[in-house]
């Protein structure tokens, strides 16, 4: 289990997995994310299921170079085995009839909201989804996300492509236009979640975020992933991803979120010298 059925580039230093996993597959609901290794001595790294095909069996990630492994995994080609492959993990999206529903997606957090927008529009909901980047090249999903909204909204820092600006710019217009939306879900950067939940407390609109912590097992025995939410503390594996965004400590999450920062860019520039020496 964990070959790559089909690899593609969707934006620079961003990837698009297609992995064979059938049991996977099988169970997979969106919300819910796998924990993978590239190789035997590698590190495990939590992705977000940003698409399955149970009658294909397979399931799809979407990664962004950002240290090692990312770099590690954006290297393995169509064909090649990953060492392992395990999930799905947590607990997905609480999918139901609200009415409208906003959901927000930055970054690679674009591909973890497609099969949260699908469900909800197969269930039935007013879908607006905004999505938002740095800068034009790094949009991903558009077509994809345009087919399972009632809306798509885009914005980039740059302006290079829709407005102007962060996708909290564009969330406020809507929620002072749209006096009815009864969900948020919201994906990305923490930075960006927070400040979603921010932009979304004055009207009182439950914003569900997504919370990317650091993970090692995924099954709630290690403790890494721990969060606070409403003063109590909780596993991001196992009692989340999924928690209401106006409910976190924000200032916890992020500070612990940071803590092997200085080592994982240590980690990042050796194995970028080891290359280079290899290719030399």
């Amino acid at each position: 289990m964990g070959r790559i059925i089909t690899k593609r580039k969707i934006a620079p230093e961003i990837i698009s997995l297609e992995i064979e996993a059938p049991a996977v597959a099988e169970k997979a609901k969106p919300g819910q994310f796998v924990i993978l290794m590239t190789d035997e001595r590698g590190e495990r790294i939590p992705l977000t299921i940003a698409d399955y095909d149970r009658q294909r069996g397979s399931v799809r990630v979407v990664s962004q170079v950002v240290g090692k492994t990312t770099a590690k995994l954006s290297r393995l080609n169509e064909g090649d085995e990953l060492f392992s492959f395990v999930g799905p993990l947590g607990k997905p999206s609480d999918i139901n009839r609200y009415g409208t529903i906003v959901v927000v997606g930055g970054g690679t957090g674009i591909a973890c909201i497609y099969p949260i927008a699908r469900e909800l529009k197969e269930a039935g909901n007013r879908v607006i989804t905004i999505i938002g980047a740095r800068t034009k090249e790094l949009v991903i999903m558009e077509e994809e996300l345009r087919k399972v909204s009632t809306e798509l909204l885009i914005s980039t820092d740059d302006g290079s492509y829709g407005k102007k600006g962060f996708v909290t710019d564009v969330l406020e217009e809507v929620l002072r236009k749209e006096k009815d939306v009864k969900k948020v879900w919201a994906i990305g950067p923490a930075p960006m979640m927070r400040a979603v939940c921010k932009a979304t407390k004055p009207y009182n609109v439950e914003t569900i975020v997504s919370l990317n912590a650091i993970m090692v097992d995924g099954t709630g025995m290690c403790g890494t992933c721990r969060v606070t939410v409403d003063g109590e503390t909780k596993f991001t594996c196992v009692d989340g991803p999924e928690f209401n965004g106006h409910l976190v400590d924000w200032a916890e999450f992020m500070n612990r979120l940071a803590r092997y920062g200085q080592l994982e860019k240590s980690s990042f520039e050796t194995y970028k010298r080891e290359r280079g020496k290899d290719n030399g």
